[in-house]
């Protein structure tokens, strides 16, 4: 009686709370996202110039021109100033965030063949911006912590099997709600993205072979699908596979419209 008590109120307040945080993705899914976008922009803006400070900028003209070509082909179909920085960095990774920010190593200029296989990395980042992921991410997290507050607050378990119980309650938030969310986000930016490339003019069978090469550059040290915050290499392909015929359609449009980039490596 105690517990129901306390629990029935709060428990309204957060489904009205949750309801109200309620969005929908570019994709059409419903997201949790209530932290305050603006706030995520200068987080964004913050990490950006950390980054700046922290790592090494290339500032060879032909990397440069390649990645702004391609990221300004990219960014036009969705409008906004980008900033587009080259980081030396051996490491295949690029990344966009909230603000409007882009960042590419070198590691990933030197192993693509052309423009359209960076664009589908690229087209990939920035739909996470689009979908606001960081937003969702922080606003799972968020939840996951007030779930288990809830539980230590009411319940207040003083036993050891108690105690282990609130710590199995941690782990199945953060691999049974957080971690699946991470690799949706990681599915879902790669619709967009592909989407994307080809509103641009991109080539997206290109990120099938993106991908393949991704997969041979690993060489096999990719965690288990599970537990990763990506989907293994086989999943991306298919799912990438299966949505080319409409991705190859907004190809077609796009070139029909005079959009036809030619960036250079």
């Amino acid at each position: 009686m105690i517990i129901n008590q306390y629990l029935k109120p709060f428990c309204t307040l957060l489904f009205i709370f949750f309801l109200a945080a309620c969005a929908t993705s570019p994709t059409g899914r419903t997201q949790l996202a209530f932290m305050p976008d603006a706030e995520l922009d200068s987080m964004g803006l913050q990490a950006f110039e950390n980054l700046k400070k922290e790592k090494p900028i290339n500032h060879n003209n032909k990397n440069n021109q390649f990645v702004s070509c391609i990221a300004n082909a990219i960014t036009r179909e969705i409008g906004g100033e980008w900033e587009v920085v080259v980081f030396d960095d051996p490491s295949l990774n690029a990344f966009a965030l909230p603000g409007r920010k882009i960042g590419v190593h070198t590691g990933l200029i030197d192993l693509v063949d052309n423009q359209d296989q960076l664009a589908a990395v690229i087209g990939h980042e920035v739909g996470h911006v689009l979908a606001r992921h960081s937003n969702e991410r922080m606003s799972q997290q968020l939840g996951a912590q007030a779930g288990i507050a809830l539980v230590q607050a009411v319940a207040a378990p003083q036993t050891a099997m108690g105690q282990t119980a609130i710590s199995l309650l941690g782990i199945g938030a953060e691999y049974g709600v957080i971690m699946p969310f991470s690799r949706l986000h990681e599915s879902e930016a790669d619709t967009i993205g592909l989407d994307l490339m080809a509103k641009a003019g991109f080539n997206p069978a290109e990120s099938v072979t993106l991908w393949q090469k991704m997969a041979q550059a690993s060489h096999g040290s990719q965690p288990v699908e599970f537990l990763s915050t990506h989907p293994s290499h086989a999943t991306r392909i298919q799912d990438l596979q299966a949505r080319l015929p409409q991705a190859q359609r907004l190809q077609q449009q796009a070139r029909a419209a005079g959009k036809s980039p030619r960036c250079v490596k």
